[in-house]
């Protein structure tokens, strides 16, 4: 009880940053869930009669969770600014629940069950776009959540615990595939003279009608735990002192930090003058790095791999692609861990930086050895080098850099726009890698693998640079002291 007084309660803190995490977690599994279930997916619609289900089809449908994540992450300032961190996190629990069903069965009332036609691809389609409005929310609010609730000194490891969340979400959606999946095969599609074509359709006929969608409807068990949870939490004291709440902000900072509590809130009281400022009113560099920061983390290509892994590892022969998917995701947990336990040690920008470097060697290797049987495994280690570099550093360091930059009166407003850019460049990215994938200069070539690869390499090259020369190290500082350093360099 006198630790608790003196100090605050770390079991208290860290029990709220575990609710909020459950959004990363979400965000991590609404994302992945695609990767094993597009193949039924696309075996379904193709079955339609009242249209033809193109590769082009398809593209938009895998990505068209995104659209929702650009909305949601651009709606997210205005929401977090009047609606509070709080009510904004349990309206993306809702959309994520929403989401989870309407996916599973996008039939219900207006459509005849197992029927794929035009109409029923729009309303799957809806359905995706409702989730991603969800994870657009979870990845702007939840690291804004837990960066306002953290003390200065371990603010860095609780955010990177958010990125954990999303690694161990996309690694749970793995596994419950790969059970899902169990015994049946998945849809073996070919195209002939132009046309796509399953090649034994008997074999995959479960999945084909059925196995997609338990992939889609797993997902409403942990949004429903999300949206009940996070009404237990308290809000936010930064944002009830911007809304006047100052006995309740001091009631939550006295139960998280202690006898620190009255200095914490002066502290929040100096810097929050207003409810909000106006966007630029700390320099445009401030917003610049934001921006970039997203734009990187998402331009070195990272959830290509993610989104496809199967398809990357099937292309390499290997024989189970689920398999090396799920061992891929161990490795990013392993190294989310590496992220977390040093970022408060080691500091932001030597860690972005190492992981540049680590992503860019892995991606050279890859693309110097793809399509070369011999060197299978040296290809397998660039792919594990590669993303692995991506988990210890640019994964969570970013969602750090993100929630702890900007001053808290712009901060709603710039958090949302640097996340918008993420989720555009996420979507470019996404839809980008697989014709860049399969582009051939002569027949059977892999230009487009070392293309793809190679360009990747280069953009983590320039990531470390940009890294060096501009980002400011937040290590240790408190909110407030960000408002400080922007005023300087003004």
């Amino acid at each position: 009880m006198i630790e608790t007084t003196q100090r605050g309660s770390r079991a208290y803190l860290f029990s709220i940053v575990l609710v909020a995490v459950i959004g990363g977690l979400l965000f991590g599994y609404d994302t992945a869930v695609i990767s094993g279930a597009e193949k039924g997916l696309q075996a379904f619609f193709m079955g339609a009669t009242d249209f033809t289900y193109t590769n082009a089809w398809h593209g938009f449908t895998c990505a068209s969770a995104l659209v929702g994540c650009v909305i949601g992450s651009a709606l997210s300032g205005w929401l977090a600014t009047n609606l509070g961190r709080k009510r904004s996190l349990i309206l993306a629990g809702v959309l994520f629940f929403v989401s989870a069903l309407g996916s599973m069965y996008p039939e219900f009332i207006f459509f005849s069950e197992g029927e794929p036609t035009m109409g029923l691809l729009i309303a799957f389609n809806i359905y995706r776009v409702i989730g991603g409005v969800g994870v657009g929310l979870a990845s702007a609010i939840c690291p804004m959540y837990i960066g306002e609730v953290a003390p200065s000194n371990i603010r860095g490891m609780l955010v990177s615990w958010n990125q954990f969340a999303i690694i161990f979400g996309q690694l749970v959606v793995y596994f419950v595939n790969f059970l899902i999946l169990g015994s049946h095969a998945n849809p073996v599609i070919e195209m002939v003279h132009g046309v796509n074509q399953i090649v034994n359709p008997d074999a995959a006929a479960w999945t084909t009608a059925t196995g997609w969608r338990y992939m889609f409807g797993s997902e409403a068990v942990p949004a429903g735990l999300f949206a009940v949870l996070i009404c237990l939490v308290p809000e936010t004291p930064r944002y009830l002192v911007m809304t006047g709440q100052e006995s309740r902000a001091l009631r939550v900072l006295e139960r998280i930090n202690g006898s620190a509590a009255g200095q914490i809130l002066a502290d929040i009281k100096n810097t929050v003058t207003v409810k909000t400022e106006r966007l630029f009113a700390y320099g445009y560099l401030c917003i610049f790095i934001g921006i970039m920061l997203s734009v990187f983390q998402q331009a070195i290509g990272i959830n290509a791999v993610l989104y496809y892994a199967p398809r990357i590892f099937g292309d390499m022969g290997m024989d189970n692609p689920m398999v090396q998917t799920v061992i891929m995701g161990v490795v990013n947990i392993s190294f989310t861990l590496i992220a977390v336990f040093t970022v408060e040690r080691v500091g932001r920008k030597p860690l972005l930086i190492i992981g540049s470097i680590g992503m860019a060697t892995g991606a050279f290797m890859v693309a110097a050895t793809f399509g070369n049987a011999a060197m299978q495994v040296v290809t397998m280690l660039g792919i594990m080098l590669y993303s692995a570099s991506f988990m210890m550093s640019w994964g969570p360091i970013c969602w750090v850099l993100i929630a702890e930059i900007f001053p808290n009166t712009i901060r709603g407003k710039a958090v949302a726009i640097a996340v918008a850019f993420q989720w555009i460049f996420n979507w470019i990215v996404s839809s980008t890698f697989v014709p860049m994938f399969n582009m051939h200069i002569t027949e059977g070539d892999h230009f487009g693998h070392w293309f793809t690869y190679g360009l990747y390499g280069a953009i983590c090259v320039a990531a470390a640079v940009f890294v060096w020369r501009l980002v400011p190290e937040t290590k240790g500082k408190t909110l407030e002291d960000m408002s400080r350093l922007w005023r300087k360099e003004q």
